[in-house]
């Protein structure tokens, strides 16, 4: 083991990975495997996150205010749904995602240049990213109910899904306007 392995790892309780035992009545094969699922969904979340903050500060165009405070807002929303991802991975026993570099290495959620983007071109992205959760969190959710784990299903369904739902109609329904002009 190298020396900045070692310093990096100073201090740690809990290995990533490891699961901490927990007295939730849910088999360890079951928790696992929902901290690995929900882990995912939570770089995806935070990736959309991100997306979102960079969209607020670098919106521009005629619907620029309007665009400003939908993005702050769906940023928020984002950060409520990181946090009660992350805090069911810890009370499965779990370690939660929480550096960049795991997020990036995590998540199939296209990253925005660095450049400032159009306002349509900001939509399709977050467009997009949404519908990348959703496409993750469904299956996500049918497996967390079919081994039982009915804390994450309900997680995954009634907070991931309905939001990211909720926030991709209204990007679809800006992205319509775009189309029409507005």
């Amino acid at each position: 083991m190298d020396n900045q392995h070692t310093q990096d790892n100073a201090g740690v309780v809990q290995e990533f990975g490891a699961l901490a035992p927990v007295r939730i009545g849910l088999p360890e094969q079951t928790r696992s495997q929902s901290v690995r699922a929900l882990n995912r969904l939570l770089a995806h979340t935070m990736a959309l996150r991100d997306a979102y903050k960079k969209a607020h500060w670098q919106t521009s165009g005629a619907n620029f205010y309007e665009l400003h405070l939908l993005f702050d807002k769906h940023y928020e929303e984002q950060v409520a749904i990181m946090d009660a991802i992350a805090e069911r991975i810890q009370t499965l026993g779990g370690v939660t995602f929480a550096l960049a570099g795991d997020i990036a290495g995590e998540s199939s959620i296209a990253r925005a240049p660095r450049g400032r983007e159009s306002a349509p071109a900001q939509l399709e992205r977050l467009a997009a990213a949404h519908e990348t959760i959703l496409l993750d969190a469904r299956p996500l959710a049918r497996a967390a109910s079919d081994a039982g784990d009915d804390g994450s299903n309900d997680l995954i369904v009634s907070q991931v899904v309905r939001a990211n739902e909720l926030q991709s109609w209204f990007i679809g329904e800006h992205l319509a306007r775009q189309a029409e002009g507005d």
